[in-house]
């Protein structure tokens, strides 16, 4: 049994929003809303944009595991607080032709169990599965940790 030192993250969405966010105080809402993953330090950078009425949304990113067990990896933030994966939400506010970001959902890595941590180590891959939309019906936002996010281990069975 070996721990691998490279791993793959793997999101997976479902129950998706849909394509408009309706307006809130100091919001004007939002058409044409689409998710992505937000790379490190650099906000404007996305990493595969899904519509927000797609029946699902997965993401892949590679991250690598630092010798105290950390993950680290282009899409992996690392701010006080703890490492996190952001889920930006981007979309057109009225009367605007460029989108913007207008969420954020903090996917938390130290929410993943041990053990789960630990296969997903032996076996390549770790994975978060989480609806998209928050109790409301709008796009996920702020930090998530299970519940609402379950982690698991993937990949080949150990050898």
């Amino acid at each position: 049994m070996s721990l691998r030192d490279l791993l793959e993250l793997r999101i997976e969405g479902h129950t998706l929003p849909g394509r408009r966010c309706a307006p809130g105080p100091g919001f004007p809402g939002a058409d044409g809303v689409e998710v992505a993953v937000q790379r490190r330090d650099r906000p404007a950078e996305l990493l595969g944009a899904w519509p927000g009425d797609a029946p699902s949304a997965v993401w892949t990113v590679p991250c690598s595991v630092t010798a105290d067990g950390a993950l680290r990896g282009p899409y992996v933030q690392n701010r006080l607080g703890g490492r996190f994966v952001y889920l930006s939400w981007t979309g057109r506010p009225p009367d605007t032709e460029e989108p913007c970001v207008f969420r954020r959902a903090k996917l938390m890595l130290d929410g993943v169990p041990a053990e789960v941590f630990a296969a997903a180590r032996q076996r390549g891959v770790l994975v978060g599965r989480l609806a998209l939309s928050d109790g409301e019906g709008l796009p996920l936002c702020g930090r998530v940790v299970p519940p609402a996010i379950g982690w698991r281990a993937d990949g080949p069975p150990e050898a």
